[in-house]
Formats: structure tokens, C-alpha cells, sequence
């Protein structure tokens, strides 16, 4: 049984079966599946999420000027950023695979900091959150191992999802977003 959901028989085992939400990935004997979606409406769904790269001040500049040992971080972050979205399925083992229609990677730099924006839509049965979260996530390594060699201390931090569209939960946007 894994951890995840250890911790929710747990609570419901306290007593709280009223409100202890159903394990939507979990068989009634414990094993995992991968939920079905087939009769789930079609709907235009978008996701935007981010992650942070702190580095350097000297590193961001080499970073904007496309001065890097490894060459011109910016657009291959942003093909491997789209590239991670499309296999996210391949990844997450619990995804299910997703036709997209559109991912964008955008790039905001200050002084020690590369913001990485998200989006990715698709019209389906199901969000494409963890397809924006694997694109920031995968365009933040890219550019950290572009500028590992001049900064081994950089780090990756506040990758999250900021906001999602359709589907039968709605619209949700992160309060800090």
C-alpha cells in the first residue's frame, strides 16, 4: 500500500467515513489503477503552473545574452519544456496520455531569478495540470544543466501549479497567482 494512500485509510479508519474523500486511484483492495475517464464530457481544458531557477546574478546575464558554455539556454529550456509536456503520461505513471493543442514556456529574469511560465491546453476528457507542471519542471532542469558549469549552487524551487480551467471541478486559480 502506498503512503498516500496509507494516510487516507488512516483518517478514515479514525472514524471520519462521512467526509474521508474516495481514493480516486485505488481499488477496494488497495491496488492501484488508472482511473476511467470514458464517459467523462469533452471540454476545453488549459493549465498554467511555474518554477523558479535561482542562480547568480553574473549567471543570469551570461543566461539572457545566450553567453553559456552550453550555448543558448533559453530556447532549448523551452523545447524540452514542451517536449516534457507531451510525455508526461510517459512519465507519471498514473496519466493518462492527452492530445495537446497548444504549450507555451515563457521566461521572466531578475536579478538571481528565472521565473518559468507555463501553459498547456488541450480539449479532453481530463486537466492537463501535471502536463503544465511537468513543462516548468523540465524546462527549470534544462536550465540548470545549462548553467551548472558556472553555477553548481543554483537551485529549482516553487514549482507549482497557478491555475486550471474546465472540467467538472470548474476554474481555480492560486490566491498568490
Amino acid at each position: 500500500m502506498s503512503d498516500h494512500a496509507g494516510r487516507h485509510r488512516g483518517a478514515a479508519a479514525a472514524g471520519d467515513h462521512a467526509t474521508a474523500p474516495a481514493l480516486t486511484h485505488v481499488r477496494p483492495d488497495g491496488a492501484v489503477l488508472m482511473v476511467d475517464v470514458t464517459d467523462k464530457p469533452v471540454t476545453k481544458r488549459v493549465a498554467h503552473a511555474r518554477a523558479t531557477l535561482i542562480t547568480r546574478p553574473d549567471v543570469i546575464a551570461m543566461l539572457m545574452a545566450g553567453e553559456l558554455p552550453k550555448g543558448e539556454a533559453l530556447a532549448t529550456a523551452r523545447i524540452a519544456g514542451i517536449m516534457g509536456a507531451k510525455q508526461t503520461s510517459s512519465l507519471i505513471p498514473l496519466c493518462h496520455p492527452l492530445p495537446l493543442s497548444g504549450a507555451t514556456i515563457d521566461f521572466t529574469a531578475s536579478d538571481d531569478r528565472v521565473l518559468i511560465e507555463t501553459m498547456v491546453k488541450t480539449t479532453g476528457v481530463t486537466g492537463v495540470e501535471m502536463e503544465a507542471l511537468t513543462a516548468a519542471s523540465i524546462a527549470a532542469l534544462t536550465l540548470y544543466d545549462m548553467i551548472k558549469a558556472v553555477d553548481k549552487h543554483a537551485s529549482i524551487t516553487g514549482i507549482e501549479v497557478v491555475s486550471k480551467t474546465g472540467g467538472k471541478s470548474g476554474d481555480w486559480v492560486r490566491g498568490d497567482a
